[in-house]
């Protein structure tokens, strides 16, 4: 059975990124910056792709290519750790959760893309 998070739009989890965001004071462009680092879409195709009805699935899907250092993104979301799940598309959308959610805790962008 496919988890239900795979059909989802991603337009809706991505403005719920946003609101997350914003309530801790962030920005849309600091959203926006962690979602084309993971994913490496073009940044001017992202504003049709937000907006558009892809389902998540369709999003991580057709993204170009799924940074190299996220696989340096560690820890829990939703009670799982990230670098336990073994469902790629599952481990791809909570690497993002877990990224807005460090944004949403405060922690500065350099550390959220894991620059080193």
């Amino acid at each position: 059975m496919e988890h239900k998070i795979f059909s989802m739009t991603f337009s809706r989890i991505y403005m719920l990124y946003i609101q997350k965001a914003e309530k801790k004071g962030r920005t849309k462009e600091e959203v926006d910056e962690i979602i084309l680092w993971l994913t490496n879409y073009p940044k001017e195709d992202f504003e049709s792709i937000a907006e558009s009805d892809l389902s998540m699935k369709e999003f991580f899907e057709n993204a170009p290519k799924i940074n190299e250092n996220a696989k340096l993104i560690k820890g829990l979301v939703c009670g799982v750790r990230v670098e336990d799940i073994e469902d790629e598309l599952m481990k791809n959308i909570r690497y993002l959760d877990k990224l807005i959610d460090e944004l949403a805790k405060g922690k500065s962008m350099n550390k959220i893309l894991r620059k080193v």
